[in-house]
């Protein structure tokens, strides 16, 4: 498991580009039958990458639990949302199965011991991306299909920021502890996301990337507002962003994002904007 820790603003800008994708760039997160893990300190996320090809694979393949957790199962004390970003699959909570589309999206509440992921054709394996949060409260594992997603229209053709946020783990969706997670979908001739940007102090998020065009990146900003940082991200991608940072991105085609927040609030509207004249 990689293990990233907190960063002060005022250290971060100093860093390097190599120091800024070191400490908050996630990559490679899908590898055949294992489970790639990035453990933030920043609210404590974890982010998982596992994609299922010959095997079904446990959600604490080759993960010293104890250890990094502290608890004897991962889930024990956590919560979680699985988005599919690949072909179909499968999860089994507990024996529970539920079958997973592209952009389908499973809640597992704490408490589950045994989680697996599976894929039902090896040739077009399911990409599993997995937020966890730590929770004190079981509510209910639920499945959410993208067609049941809450969904938000935003922005206009003339900004090119056009889009339509799905809200899946969402208190207007069903009750969790501090998790929530939704899919952002981008216009074609739409490059920019979450612009007029914004912090939100009570709470992190973490980003990933997916149906960018063979050849495209997207520019990732952060920072703080007035001394802002750019990171270039590929398909799969994601990034840490504390909350202190803003998290924007353009690209140089439209694409598609998930975001997972957890922090002190479950108030999706919770967030200082500022105007794109006063950013630096």
């Amino acid at each position: 498991m990689d293990i990233r820790y907190s960063a002060h603003p005022d250290d971060f800008a100093r860093y390097t580009t190599e120091e800024i994708r070191k400490e908050f760039l996630i990559t490679d997160l899908y590898q055949a039958d294992q489970v790639q893990a990035v453990y933030s300190h920043v609210d404590r996320m974890l982010v998982m990458g596992i994609m299922p090809v010959n095997e079904e694979v446990s959600i604490d393949k080759d993960i010293d639990v104890w250890h990094n957790f502290g608890t004897s199962y991962i889930l024990e004390r956590r919560e979680a949302g699985v988005f599919n970003l690949g072909g179909k699959g499968y999860i089994t909570v507990d024996g529970q199965r539920y079958d997973m589309g592209f952009e389908d999206c499973l809640y597992i509440t704490m408490g589950h011991k045994e989680v697996h992921f599976g894929s039902i054709n090896p040739e077009n394996p399911a990409k599993f991306y997995l937020t966890s949060a730590p929770a004190h409260k079981a509510y209910k594992t639920t499945f959410l299909s993208f067609e049941n997603a809450q969904k938000r229209a935003l922005g206009d053709e003339k900004n090119a920021n056009k889009r339509v946020i799905n809200q899946f783990i969402h208190p207007a969706v069903l009750p969790t502890c501090q998790l929530l997670m939704g899919l952002t979908q981008l216009a074609p001739g739409s490059v920019w996301n979450t612009m007029p940007s914004h912090t939100h102090e009570r709470r992190m998020e973490v980003y990933t990337y997916f149906e960018i065009p063979d050849d495209n990146v997207v520019m990732h900003f952060m920072g703080r507002p007035q001394e802002t940082r750019n990171v270039v991200m590929h398909n799969f991608d994601a990034i840490i962003s504390p909350s202190w940072s803003i998290h924007s991105g353009c690209g140089t085609s439209n694409y598609t994002f998930i975001w997972a927040m957890c922090g002190e609030n479950m108030a999706f509207d919770d967030m200082d904007s500022f105007s794109p004249s006063d950013m630096k």
